[in-house]
């Protein structure tokens, strides 16, 4: 086994391939995810070097139970900021249930990085942000995800500027569409045939995994990712 790796989103999705490229990968893959349901059949799928964790990441004290144990597991080799939800609408129909639907994902990054980086600053370590390309633009039916994706592309900014030259590493991953239920309650702006043309997950994930745990004595801190049309 090659060290344990936290995934936070991984029930399903491109959060679920990264699972599985970890695990194929021989690493310790700790899964925490809200959809506990699905998380149940996971646990039967995966056998070997799996454990997950039911709960909300923005939830403090769940996380602060959730590193301390995985800390008991073995060193926090690698943090996968995955999970995240999204509302699409026109700017004026937002309401405070879509902007903390939003901010979900902002909060639990903040909250798991905090607490793993406890860890890694002693160990060593790496800090994988995946965000969007939503952190790189302004979309017009995307308003408040945007300010969620520039704040984590700006928490990820100053992680860098903190732990520059140390053993920690921290990098921010900018994917377009992918081919996922994430849009699922959003028909009326990605339909099922729009999001048919996005990037597999499945290829995403190995996109990611190989560029930075790369052999080459290199870093690739940052990596926007795109599919062919």
């Amino acid at each position: 086994m090659k060290g344990v790796v936290i995934i936070s989103g991984g029930a399903s999705g491109l959060g679920l391939e990264l699972v599985k490229t970890f695990l194929s990968n021989d690493y310790f893959v700790c899964n925490i995810d809200k959809d506990e349901k699905t998380l149940l059949k996971l646990r039967k799928a995966f056998t070997k070097n799996y454990k997950d964790f039911a709960g909300d990441i923005s939830n403090e004290s769940f996380v602060k139970k959730t590193i301390k144990e995985v800390n008991k597991i073995g060193a926090i080799l690698c943090l996968v900021n995955c999970a995240g939800a999204s509302s699409f609408k026109i700017p004026t129909e937002y309401t405070l249930k879509d902007i903390d639907l939003c901010f979900e994902g902002l909060k639990g990054m903040i909250l798991l990085s905090a607490n793993a980086l406890k860890t890694m600053e002693k160990t060593g370590g790496k800090i994988i942000n995946i965000m969007s390309s939503a952190a790189l633009r302004g979309n017009k039916q995307e308003s408040v995800y945007c300010a969620t994706k520039w704040g984590e592309r700006g928490y990820t900014e100053s992680l860098k500027s903190a732990y520059n030259g140390t053993n920690v590493q921290i990098y921010g991953i900018y994917p377009g569409g992918i081919n996922t239920n994430f849009y699922k309650n959003s028909r009326d702006y990605i339909s099922k045939e729009k999001q048919a043309s996005f990037m597999p997950a499945k290829d995403l994930a190995e996109i990611i995994y190989e560029n930075i745990f790369t052999s080459k004595k290199l870093i690739v801190e940052d990596l926007i990712i795109n599919r062919i049309k």
